[in-house]
């Protein structure tokens, strides 16, 4: 993998790598569920919506192969090779997303959670200054629109159905929200982008994302948990859990083995 911190593009490519690793690795998630939902209606749900997070993920992980391969040094590479070539401390994505599928509850509410800051992550960037950045943020705002009212009905019919129900998506947000505080805390990258006139300004999308999430919950009956509540960090920095090295044994397999082979 082409070391981008030594790049001068360095704090764009980092950027563009969190955009395509969190719909890549998220996408992964949900192909996982095939041949395993609930209902043959909600596996055609799922993996509809894995299919676009890897349509936006090519997107930006081109971007981000094109300004790496101009800057020379390691030839000519494609998104292919950033999905499938770069080992686990090289991905940048959320550690949300990485986190198992365990049952149909966690994996809505994973889905929610990233889906309510998706949507005003990508308001946001359609008014990049970088033209190419605005374009691929509006065709996936379309498809994110969607995301995010299907994955707030779900929270919604399961927050505020059945006594089983309620629980289980209670367990669900309460499990996951250790790991939410990556969505709503800017560094050193975002702060650059910010600058560059890219990225949204941090604290509005942090209380854009608390708004949105405050909402839905609480029309779901579900308890709100603290804003303010120690989360786990370090995804965007190549930090990860155990479980992303484990998706990317099986992402990656075949590609590794098998160097010609066409992947996308």
């Amino acid at each position: 993998m082409h070391n981008v911190s030594q790049t001068s593009q360095a704090p764009l490519v980092e950027y563009l790598l969190r955009l395509g690793d969190n719909a890549l690795i998220l996408g992964q998630r949900h192909a996982e569920w095939c041949g395993h939902a609930p209902a043959l209606e909600e596996e055609l749900g799922l993996l509809n919506v894995g299919l676009d997070l890897f349509g936006q993920a090519r997107h930006w992980l081109g971007y981000a192969a094109e300004l790496i391969s101009a800057e020379g040094g390691q030839g000519e590479i494609d998104a292919d090779h950033l999905a499938f070539r770069r080992d686990a401390q090289d991905f940048r994505n959320l550690l949300l997303v990485e986190q198992p599928n365990d049952d149909f509850a966690v994996t809505l509410g994973r889905q929610f959670l990233f889906d309510a800051w998706h949507y005003h992550l990508l308001s946001a960037l359609v008014e990049a200054k970088d033209s190419r950045i605005a374009e691929i943020a509006a065709k996936s705002l379309k498809e994110v629109t969607y995301h995010l009212r299907r994955s707030s009905e779900w929270v919604t019919r399961l927050g505020d159905g059945t006594e089983e129900s309620h629980a289980r998506m209670q367990r669900a947000i309460d499990l996951l929200w250790r790991f939410t505080g990556e969505l709503t805390e800017a560094d050193a990258v975002d702060a650059a982008m910010r600058e560059a006139g890219i990225a949204p300004d941090a604290e509005a999308l942090a209380a854009d994302w608390r708004d949105t999430v405050a909402q839905v919950l609480t029309h779901a009956t579900l308890t709100l948990p603290d804003f303010d509540a120690w989360t786990y960090r370090g995804g965007k920095q190549g930090h990860h859990t155990e479980h992303l090295g484990f998706l990317l044994a099986e992402m990656q397999a075949l590609p590794r083995a098998y160097s010609d082979a066409t992947v996308w």
